[in-house]
């Protein structure tokens, strides 16, 4: 019969230096100016958890794999599950209350869902949200991805260990295979890293070998001594631990983000093998004394909860109040510590040394944890189908007010709709919208072709209305992140040109006489993006520096080029002029608990006669094409968004901006009128 080991020896110092590893991310979390290198602290925790886990289970005595495998994930499941399921899911709720729908939050339901399973890490790694990327600092479950590493690393783990627990003369081939996995692991890192930053920042594989690295620092160190016995400090040792300290202290300090994870987390981790190899049993150490002092292990032993809960404190203060003030990052850290002495002394504790829990054999406690994640799954999935009737959110109770994507209601007939169907066209798709249930006959025979960035995407509802009013088809190309003809030399890139190129093709083998072609797009230098605020002089060199302007010359030399096949087929040609752009995301700034977040602090409207000016260069630009092509027209948004003296992100309490230059759903539709008239005008 086997016998499992009945607790694992305590280290104290070990918590001592989860409490270094824990400040530094938070640190990092916090203000990365804080502790520039702090995100390292990371591969630290990934290191400890491989010499732990090695620690904990080479006690076990018996030959039965089932047993050992049932015993550690057992004390896996007691250690991870209780507090990771009560911050998800608390987290949800909160997200279901004050996070609205976003480009900015459209991952972090999915990243929510998959951490339940420790998989949030083939999220974050699928949408290329890269961990240094402005995305990420907007999803509270981010910081989940590296619990999926680790648990992803907890189903290799017992079946190379298990060699080194049951079969003394087979210790060699589990250092060997952990020792193997190890170089893999360097090898896949340093050679793939080009090109896959977030493959490589958030998966297993280019990180096995800092757990491994802990393992085998253990192995190697019960091979060649007692490990639990006491020995006197000497000078080589302590030089040891400090060296290991100094090589934490640098990478924390000066790591860079292009580094990770090779060769940037190697500092780290070497310095923590350093203070293991030198550090483990040494009796009147005075570094491992220090790290054993009381405080620092007491924050390493609430470094789990500490590491659970300060991200999602920290985003939901960059939803709501901002984290950029000293007071808000102070009432940040505050409310961290709480949720996290509450959560290390209600669920933690209790749940891991719970004396039926201990009793119960392996398997049932493994069990117990699929029952708790189902329970889990279950609750998160009713939050998120509940969140429209939960959520204090204007943007998210008032959706058709604010989403430019919004489903738009028929002006003909209860009954009229306008239905989408998707195709590819050269890996990008094309949207044709017609009209469905409508008794009016169509007014306008002919095909409107849309092609444009978001912008042209968020003219959704205006467009199905005009389909579902008109009877026109609308077959819009949906190049997001990719402009039309912005005429910014800066948003032009190759894959841009390439998609926008297909599109005309695709358009030119369809189009015939009468057709019209829309081209909205963003062409003017943001203010503001939904995360931040761009410095003033950023903006005017991108609008009006010598650079800009050369850009825009060569770019109104190609556009006949471009558009005179079409125009000679007899299509209309349409630009958009620029509309107003503003320095805030007005969805970001909608709530009474958001106003006083800083990136709303720079105003609510901009007085029209700036934007005239600001928008001056690609309104003549636009004025000389209409003069040098007959087919080209112009339909200018300006005047119908700012009828008076100053343009407001907002009309009677309702917005006209989703963000800080896309028009709202009821945007949209104060615009449809006007567009339909200018259509008309056309014909």
């Amino acid at each position: 019969m086997d016998h499992p080991t009945s607790r694992p020896r305590y280290y104290p110092y070990i918590d001592g230096l989860r409490a270094i590893a824990v400040i530094a991310v938070i640190l990092y979390h916090l203000k990365a100016s804080y502790l520039p290198g702090g995100f390292a602290g990371v591969d630290v925790f990934f290191a400890i958890s491989g010499f732990v886990v090695a620690s904990s289970m080479a006690g076990f005595q018996g030959r039965h794999f089932f047993s050992f495998v049932t015993t550690f994930y057992a004390r896996r499941m007691k250690r991870i599950l209780p507090a990771l399921l009560c911050c998800v899911l608390a987290t949800a709720l909160v997200s279901a209350l004050f996070i609205p729908a976003s480009w900015l939050s459209d991952s972090n339901e999915r990243t929510g869902l998959f951490a339940l399973f420790g998989l949030s890490n083939f999220i974050l790694a699928d949408t290329g949200n890269a961990y240094f990327s402005p995305k990420t600092d907007f999803n509270p479950f981010t910081h989940t991805w590296s619990l999926g590493v680790e648990e992803q690393f907890y189903f290799v783990f017992p079946i190379l260990f298990f060699l080194w627990v049951a079969y003394a003369r087979l210790r060699w081939l589990s250092a060997l295979l952990f020792l193997a996995g190890l170089g893999a692991s360097l090898v896949w890192a340093a050679a793939f890293s080009q090109g896959r930053e977030a493959t490589m920042f958030y998966m297993l594989a280019p990180r096995f070998w800092e757990l491994a690295g802990g393992v085998l620092c253990y192995q190697a160190m019960a091979h060649t001594q007692r490990i639990d016995s006491a020995r006197p400090a000497t000078a080589l040792s302590t030089a040891g631990v400090l060296l290991g300290l100094c090589l934490m202290g640098l990478a924390l300090w000066t790591s860079q983000p292009g580094q990770f994870p090779f060769p940037g987390a190697v500092p780290a981790v070497l310095g923590l093998l350093c203070v293991l190899v030198f550090g483990h049993g040494r009796q009147g150490d005075p570094l491992t004394r220090l790290l054993s002092h009381r405080l620092p292990v007491a924050i390493g032993k609430v470094s789990y909860s500490l590491y659970l809960w300060h991200w999602p404190v920290f985003v939901l203060f960059r939803w709501t109040v901002g984290l950029e003030s000293l007071a808000t990052q102070l009432a940040a850290l505050l409310l961290t510590v709480a949720l996290a002495v509450l959560s290390y002394r209600l669920v933690e504790v209790p749940l891991r040394r719970r004396p039926l829990l201990q009793r119960l054999p392996g398997v049932l406690v493994m069990g117990l944890g699929l029952l708790a994640l189902g329970g889990a799954w279950t609750l998160y999935k009713t939050t998120v189908r509940l969140q429209p009737h939960l959520t204090l959110n204007t943007v998210s109770r008032h959706p058709m007010d604010w989403y430019p994507y919004a489903r738009t209601r028929s002006g003909v007939a209860p009954g009229c709709v306008a239905q989408v169907t998707t195709e590819q066209v050269a890996g990008q798709p094309r949207l044709t919208y017609t009209r469905s249930g409508c008794d009016r006959p169509v007014q306008w025979p002919f095909t409107l072709y849309v092609v444009g960035d978001s912008h042209a995407m968020a003219y959704t509802p205006m467009l199905s209305r005009l389909v579902m009013d008109t009877g026109v088809q609308v077959r819009l190309y949906n190049n997001g992140g990719c402009p039309f003809m912005s005429f910014m030399a800066i948003r032009e890139s190759d894959e841009c040109r390439r998609n926008s190129l297909a599109a005309l093709d695709d358009i030119r083998a369809q189009a015939k006489a009468g057709d019209v072609l829309f081209m909205p797009s963003l062409r003017l230098a943001r203010f503001s993006d939904q995360f931040e605020h761009f410095p003033r002089g950023k903006t005017m060199d991108e609008m009006f520096g010598e650079k800009a302007a050369s850009g825009r010359r060569t770019l109104e030399a190609e556009a006949p080029q471009w558009l005179q096949p079409l125009a000679d087929k007899g299509v209309k040609l349409v630009f958009e002029a620029p509309k107003p752009i503003f320095k805030i995301p007005p969805f970001r700034c909608a709530n009474g608990f958001d106003h006083s977040n800083p990136i709303c602090s720079f105003g609510r409207s901009v007085p029209r006669g700036q934007m005239e000016t600001y928008r001056r260069p690609v309104t003549d630009l636009l004025g000389r094409l209409a003069s040098q092509m007959p087919a080209v027209r112009v339909w200018d948004p300006l005047p119908t968004l700012c009828p008076g003296q100053n343009c407001q992100v907002e009309d009677q309490g309702r917005p006209l901006f989703y963000d800080a230059d896309h028009v709202s759903g009821y945007g949209n539709m104060r615009l449809a009128p006007d567009f339909q008239r200018f259509i008309q005008g056309l014909l």
